[in-house]
């Protein structure tokens, strides 16, 4: 067969690079960057070998499979498959309610258009409050601090790095992550412009980490201390009287409340907490505020810690305070072609904690429960207890803290159903794995992650491959089990997919500057021919705030306008959005929001707190993975073990460790195993480990990770100790003790 070039995009992580892909018949012979890709320009990392990789894996599955009595498992079909769901999912609703099946998503679904919408659905049929997703694990602060300040939680600000001439990174590796909540493909470069431009960047972060590296100036902080430390900061804007509001003057609510709140976080007072000195703080305060434009971005590091949404807060608080935000070169907003803004908030902004938990009592955030509610769930015993779950491109058994707990709680249950690529550590208590389509064998648009984009474009990418005869979309798959959960089975699958169409469509219509004139009947008519996940996507295009209306903006987009650009459309740079990006019931920005703000007492408390010796914990990423879930692709997986324990050396000869001795690790809910590599990059008092490993015990069906399986940081990260406003667990700064084996 001739070869091919298809273009398509990366779906692994929150870059969205554009990647060549070239084929002959259904073999794919290399996939590289495209170099005309409107937002990437030819950048990718190695995980876009993984894209091969993952549609060649001989250990991704390719047909359900079932559980046997013996605990093996059998290849089915799809319709035994929907029968057997709909039987003993039905079992459990029937006997003891809807909130007796809990429903779990996890990142990959972010990556799936099509998916991303059918999991709305499906959770619709499902009727359950028992909804959980990997956001709160990792992004729940930043959503909870948007949806405070400005009324939605995707209407957060992303660093306007192109055009910045200070950046300030606090807990954040975008030389390795290439950007989380930040889509900038090629990061590196961009960083590079900075510094050429005469600009400057500074990280902050406990570990001098590949991004630190390149900085013009890295600060080793404490962990848990980046909103103390932001909050001295803003405590000199106001001391020294710098506060500028640039182009947000008058659209601020609660500055006097916030001028009282930083008075008391003086840089003196925090110092020694944080870890870094008075003089540095007051200076970096200036810069900020001197800075031609500056831009403060934070990440993993400031979400996943004791007080997450405390610095995702003062981030943006920083950036409205010295004039950085919405404006060029600050802290700026998207403006994506497709928002999802109306589903989050068809009853007006946002609200959080509007229900709360059966058995601990936590918040709803978003319509869901953090991750440590799930296992209380199946625990507690009595009305409403989750015996069944369906898990969807996830592996909480992973990523969850206490994760040996959850993995107690998931081997308990009546019945679980997964859509999984594998049989990895959590699919292996289903007792149905359903399997999906390979990302190239499915066209792609960024739905959700364009939210966070440094740039605005839309990239529609067709499917390169025709999916194998066994295989089906995520779409397809959820909508049938809704189908059937709902009764609806005998159904046409167009019948259904267009009062699906119609709901989502009356969603986005109510935020459209086409609503007056537009009405549903007419968006169904004039939708595509047929009315699945594609033709949501048309609808939530041509409503968008660059769409064409339905024919009402002749100039305006469709999906098959973005279609005719194989590379990409561009659609400008980072534009001011303020005043009517707001969502928030006053029409303002919100700068001391109460649920916010009622933390500040539990700051205070660490900040009064003695000094601790015990060395203190922190995850990191690494470039050749993403989660948990590309430790089975050879070419990722080869070369030197990366799932290893950073310490200082003064911290190892305290301890009699050298690097490459073998030690433990222990937590008060567990311990494991590791080697040791001793580095100056990390601070004295910290220590390292990826997230995402652990691939051993029965069950697991992945070849290639299970010969470098790595230790798994969750089964000692403690699940009771978690971020108050949002719920989040406490992923790093928990207290461990490292001895040499």
């Amino acid at each position: 067969m001739p070869e091919q070039t298809h273009y398509a995009t990366c779906t692994i992580c929150e870059a969205t690079c554009g990647i060549a892909v070239e084929t002959s018949s259904r073999e794919i012979l290399r996939v590289r960057g495209d170099e005309d890709h409107v937002l990437s320009r030819g950048h990718v990392c190695p995980k876009a070998i993984g894209m091969k990789e993952l549609q060649e894996d001989p250990d991704r599955l390719r047909t359900p499979l079932r559980r046997t009595a013996s605990g093996d498992y059998e290849a089915i079909g799809w319709d035994e498959a929907y029968a057997l769901v709909t039987e003993r999912l039905g079992a459990i609703r029937e006997a003891r309610g809807n909130d007796a099946v809990a429903l779990y998503r996890g990142n990959p679904c972010i990556h799936d258009f099509s998916t991303l919408l059918g999991v709305q659905v499906l959770n619709r049929a499902l009727g359950t409050k028992n909804v959980f997703s990997a956001g709160p694990v990792d992004t729940w602060p930043r959503y909870v601090q948007s949806g405070s300040m400005y009324g939605g939680p995707l209407r957060a600000t992303v660093p306007d790095v192109d055009r910045t001439d200070y950046l300030l990174m606090l807990g954040a590796n975008p030389l390795v992550s290439n950007g989380s909540l930040m889509t900038a493909p090629g990061i590196r470069d961009r960083m590079a412009a900075i510094q050429a431009r005469g600009g400057k960047i500074v990280v902050v972060d406990p570990r001098r980490s590949e991004t630190a590296a390149r900085a013009d100036e890295h600060l080793f902080i404490e962990p848990g201390g980046d909103a103390a430390f932001l909050l001295a900061l803003i405590h000199v804007v106001f001391e020294e009287g710098r506060l500028d509001l640039g182009s947000c003057a008058g659209l601020v609510n609660g500055l006097d409340e916030l001028e009282a709140h930083v008075a008391r976080y003086s840089p003196e007072r925090v110092a020694a907490s944080c870890g870094i000195d008075a003089a540095t703080m007051r200076r970096i305060a200036r810069e900020v505020c001197e800075a031609p434009s500056a831009a403060i971005y934070g990440r993993m590091g400031t979400c996943v810690q004791r007080f997450g949404t405390l610095a995702s807060w003062a981030i943006d608080l920083l950036a409205l305070v010295t004039g950085n935000l919405d404006r060029p070169g600050g802290s700026m907003f998207p403006n994506p072609a497709a928002p999802l803004h109306p589903l989050f908030e068809a009853e007006g902004p946002v609200e959080f904690g509007r229900y709360q938990s059966r058995a601990g009592g936590r918040d709803e955030v978003l319509g869901e429960f953090p991750l440590t509610a799930l296992v209380e769930e199946i625990e507690t015993a009595g009305e409403g207890q989750v015996r069944g779950l369906v898990t969807i491109a996830c592996n909480p058994a992973r990523t969850m803290a206490n994760s040996a707990r959850l993995e107690r709680a998931l081997d308990s249950l009546e019945f679980m159903v997964s859509i999984d690529y594998y049989r990895n550590e959590t699919t292996r208590y289903a007792d149905l794995i359903l399997p999906t389509t390979a990302p190239l064998e499915r066209p792609q648009y960024d739905l959700a992650l364009n939210h966070f984009a440094v740039h605005n474009v839309a990239v529609w990418s067709p499917a390169v491959l025709e999916p194998e005869a066994t295989m089906l979309d995520g779409w397809t798959i959820q909508l049938e089990l809704a189908k059937r959960l709902m009764g609806l089975g005998a159904l046409a699958n167009e019948q259904v997919e267009t009062i699906v169409l119609q709901q989502f469509a009356d969603l986005a219509r109510g935020q459209s500057r086409f609503a007056d004139t537009l009405t549903i009947e007419e968006l169904v008519e004039r939708s595509r021919p047929a009315p699945g996940p594609v033709a949501i996507l048309d609808a939530l295009i041509r409503l968008g705030p660059h769409g064409d209306g339905f024919g009402r903006e002749p100039k305006g987009l469709t999906l098959e306008r973005i279609a005719e650009h194989p590379h990409g459309l561009d659609l400008g740079a980072l534009e001011p959005m303020l005043p009517g990006h707001l969502a928030t019931a006053s029409g303002k920005i919100e700068a001391t929001p109460p649920r916010i703000t009622s933390d500040l007492p539990r700051l205070d408390a660490w900040l009064a707190g003695a000094p601790s010796n015990e060395l203190v914990l922190i995850n990191r990423r690494d470039v050749r993975s993403m989660n948990s879930w590309l430790h089975n692709l050879p070419a990722l997986a080869k070369g030197r073990d990366r799932c290893v324990l950073l310490l200082h050396p003064e911290d190892a000869a305290n301890r009699e460790i050298e690097s490459g001795d073998k030690v433990r690790i222990r937590s008060n809910v567990g311990e494991i195993e590791a080697t040791a590599q001793l580095t100056t990059d990390m601070k004295p008092g910290v220590v390292s480990l990826p997230h995402g490993f652990g691939h051993h015990g029965s069950g697991i069906a992945l070849q290639v990770a299970g010969r470098k399986p790595g230790a798994n940081v969750n089964a000692i990260t403690d699940d009771e100790a978690f971020d108050e406003p949002s719920g989040a667990s406490m992923l790093f700064g928990g207290s461990v003790e490292v001895s040499r084996l």
